[in-house]
């Protein structure tokens, strides 16, 4: 009886302490927050145009990306001299893509429409997240190239939903991975993100980037921030 109650007692302790190291989702974000230079110098983005490149075969694809948050995101590339792009405004999507053998924009579908402004918030979905109307839920822990990760789930207001995994000791996002309707089919899609750096406006960013729908890494060049943005960027030319 005495070894049984030992052991019931032993357990106890465990399981308390592990309650007592578990974090919050609340306490995960908020370190994350903090790590990528915090809610305030966040709210203080507007602009963000990166220019980048993608290695493939021997050939670097340059790509410039435009957000204006809450309004427009743009990805441009140009491939053996055709300029092909990617469009979400708030009030639509399109993709021209040239060098696959369309010569005008296509609308993009109802579901990858709702999918794309959810990434329009350029100061970061995390940010008063609960005022905008998401949830968040903390998963068990993930092995990602041998780093063992805090995994958050975030259920959003539209309906769509994506699992972050942070790196426990930065704190930094280092991938993500979401449910996404590409050509009417829904697919997961896994994005790996390093090399972070700080930029002048105390932000930290990601400045390699794998996507499992792209065949190369994702390596930016330039950054700059809050610079002027033509609206001209988001209209689609017929």
């Amino acid at each position: 009886m005495k070894k049984i109650k030992f052991l019931s007692l032993l357990t106890l302790s465990f399981l308390m302490a592990a309650t007592s190291f578990a974090q919050t989702a609340d306490e995960i974000i908020s370190k994350h927050i903090e790590a990528i230079g915090g809610a305030e110098n966040w709210k203080k983005i507007n602009t963000v145009k990166q220019e980048a490149s993608i290695s493939v075969q021997g050939m670097d694809i340059p790509v410039v990306i435009t957000f204006v948050h809450n309004k427009g995101f743009k990805q441009e590339f140009t491939v053996m001299g055709m300029t092909g792009y990617s469009i979400i405004t708030s009030d639509g999507g399109w993709n021209f893509s040239p060098m696959a053998g369309q010569t005008k924009p296509e609308p993009i579908t109802a579901d990858e429409l709702k999918y794309g402004k959810d990434q329009l918030d350029l100061q970061g979905e995390f940010i008063d997240y609960k005022a905008k109307g998401h949830s968040l839920e903390v998963l068990a822990k993930e092995d990602v190239d041998g780093t063992e990760c805090h995994v958050v789930k975030i259920n959003r207001k539209s309906g769509t939903e994506s699992v972050f995994y942070f790196d426990p000791k930065t704190y930094y996002m280092i991938r993500t991975k979401s449910k996404v309707v590409a050509n009417g089919q829904e697919v997961e899609s896994i994005v790996n993100m390093s090399n972070f750096q700080k930029l002048p406006e105390g932000i930290v960013m990601p400045f390699t980037m794998e996507n499992s729908a792209v065949p190369a890494p994702i390596t930016v060049t330039k950054v700059v921030i809050n610079g002027p943005v033509d609206e001209a960027t988001f209209k689609v030319s017929q």
